[in-house]
């Protein structure tokens, strides 16, 4: 049995949604297919620990997302239309070190700052001077993220025009460590900043993090970690809800096994159960780079960008543990019990490094915790939970490679969860065993089994250091979401500025396939959608 549609899209992550959003909006029929149970990927949430306890399955912050233009302008009305609500939790944060300190950071700059000074002056003036200085330029860098290659000047041409921009060019291709080190002298200042920068498991010394100590710190200055209420399934829910409202279909328990090649243009899919399902316009895939690249004969593909596929980082494994308790995760501090939606601990910066220095080197690190998400949306979000009780999550990067004796990760996993609680019960009291009702833990092979995308327990869709950033992602020569097959067009975390809930990845795919299919994309953000010439 064959089905057909405008565009057939395989996979439905929050980018691929979006793109395929913005393209019925212009008037083409979109069929959404994939292979979980529901849609949304890395944005769905679930009950993995019973009736009544509303659990992120994957991500939870949706900071980055909120300046999208997809949001920030209401583009698709999601927030109007389709009731897309974020809360802004106060605190923003909290992080405990190993000597057992403590450091708060709040909305309110000034208050973080206080927090900061208890340990160094001259940190709270560097962090003050460091909001500023992004402040100054973040509209140059948020424009260059939702500008598709060929659609504008790049990130460089745009800091070359600004009165500091050569210092922010070499902010961008350094690490954070490097300007963290710089800037903060306090070692508890500079593991609280390390923790903040470490947040999309980019290894801090990598090249290319150094802007992930300015703009991940200023995002939640001004907007905290930001949560959808309801979870962050809220999000697929608005987009699947906007794309049946216009004629488009999502189908799930759809795997994609393979492209439809006819005449060297990609017209299509097909499915494990042995259904195709046909193209009129354009194939959109958020299939993982490293799989979609098998889907069809490497010859179609060109010996560049397999060559490119080949030498692709999936980047750093993760792990998650889903806790219900009966009791709120406060820390105990000299100022009282204090809770955070966003909290954790933090190894001093060397311990920190050691571990992504163990990820590039496929070594084991099996050595503490040397950094731990604590998350609890229930704290602002009451409903995701039966009253009294809440949800945490404890998110932590992994290496892969196991230690020495230890045969998989289904061994291994209970052993780090306990040595993960043991390191939070220090400061929480409330997540000692008579508070946990129940668990879940979550392995990186767990999580590769559960999304099989998240390649070896990575859900950024691979590294984000430089060779794996901006016009080197996915390969050098296809930044542009056009893959080397004519027809066929790429979203999601291999592409554009990669993982996290940004929709940036599904935004620029779609400027790019409604350009390609004869449609000005900003008439269609404004509602028109004129056609004209074009193919891809």
């Amino acid at each position: 049995m064959t089905q057909s549609a405008d565009i057939v899209v395989a996979g439905a992550g929050h980018n691929s949604l979006i793109t395929a959003a913005y393209l019925a909006k212009a008037g083409f029929t979109c069929l959404v297919l994939d292979a979980r149970d529901i849609p949304g990927g890395g944005a769905a949430t679930e009950e993995l620990l019973g009736p009544g306890y509303r659990i992120d399955s994957c991500s939870t912050g949706h900071t980055i997302i909120r300046v999208n233009p997809l949001l920030m302008n209401d583009e698709l009305a999601l927030h109007a239309d389709y009731g897309l609500e974020y809360l802004e939790p106060d605190p923003v944060g909290h992080v405990a070190f190993p000597d057992g300190e403590q450091l708060t950071m709040w909305l309110d700059l000034d208050r973080t700052c206080e927090e900061i000074a208890r340990f160094s002056r001259r940190d709270a003036e560097a962090y003050r001077r460091l909001i500023a200085e992004y402040d100054d330029v973040k509209g140059i860098f948020g424009r260059a993220r939702v500008t598709p290659p060929g659609f504008g000047p790049s990130l460089e041409e745009m800091l070359l025009e600004h009165p500091r921009g050569r210092i922010w060019l070499r902010r961008n291709a350094i690490s954070a460590w490097d300007v963290i080190r710089r800037e903060f002298e306090d070692r508890h200042v500079q593991a609280f900043m390390i923790w903040q920068a470490f947040q999309t498991l980019v290894p801090v010394d990598a090249a290319g993090s150094g802007v992930n100590a300015y703009s991940i710190i200023f995002g939640r200055q001004g907007r905290s970690w930001s949560v959808p209420r309801g979870g962050s399934g809220a999000l697929t829910d608005a987009l699947t809800r906007y794309l049946e409202d216009r004629g488009s279909t999502v189908l799930c328990n759809r795997q994609v096994t393979s492209l439809v090649i006819e005449e060297g243009r990609c017209t299509g899919v097909e499915t494990g159960d042995g259904e195709r399902y046909t193209a009129a316009r354009a194939v959109l895939s958020t299939i993982h780079v490293k799989q979609l690249v098998e889907m069809a004969p490497r010859e179609a593909w060109g010996e560049e960008f397999v060559y490119g596929v080949d030498t692709y980082d999936v980047g750093m494994s993760g792990m998650a543990c889903y806790l219900a308790t009966d009791a709120p995760p406060e820390f105990q501090t000299p100022d009282g019990p204090r809770a955070a939606v966003s909290a954790g601990t933090v190894g001093w910066p060397e311990e920190v490094l050691a571990l992504g220095r163990a990820v590039r080197d496929r070594r084991a690190h099996d050595e503490g915790v040397p950094w731990l998400l604590v998350a609890t949306p229930t704290l602002v979000d009451r409903d995701r939970a039966p009253e009294g009780h809440h949800t945490i999550k404890l998110l932590s990067p992994q290496t892969w490679d196991l230690p020495e004796g230890v045969s998989s990760w289904d061994e291994h996993k209970e052993t780090v969860f306990r040595r993960q609680l043991e390191q939070v019960r220090r400061f929480i009291p409330a997540l000692s065993d008579e508070h946990i009702l129940t668990s879940y833990v979550k392995s990186p092979a767990d999580i590769e089994r559960s999304n099989q995308h998240m390649i070896q327990g990575a859900f950024h869709g691979g590294d984000r250091s430089y060779p794996f950033s901006g016009k080197n992602r996915p390969v050098p020569g296809w930044a542009d979401h056009r893959m080397p097959i004519p027809g066929l067009y790429q979203t999601g975390g291999t592409t554009s500025v990669g993982g996290s809930v940004t929709g940036v990845p599904g935004r620029n795919a779609a400027m790019v396939m409604l350009s390609d299919l004869g449609h000005d994309p900003k008439e269609v953000i404004a509602g028109a959608g004129r056609a004209r010439a074009g193919s891809h």
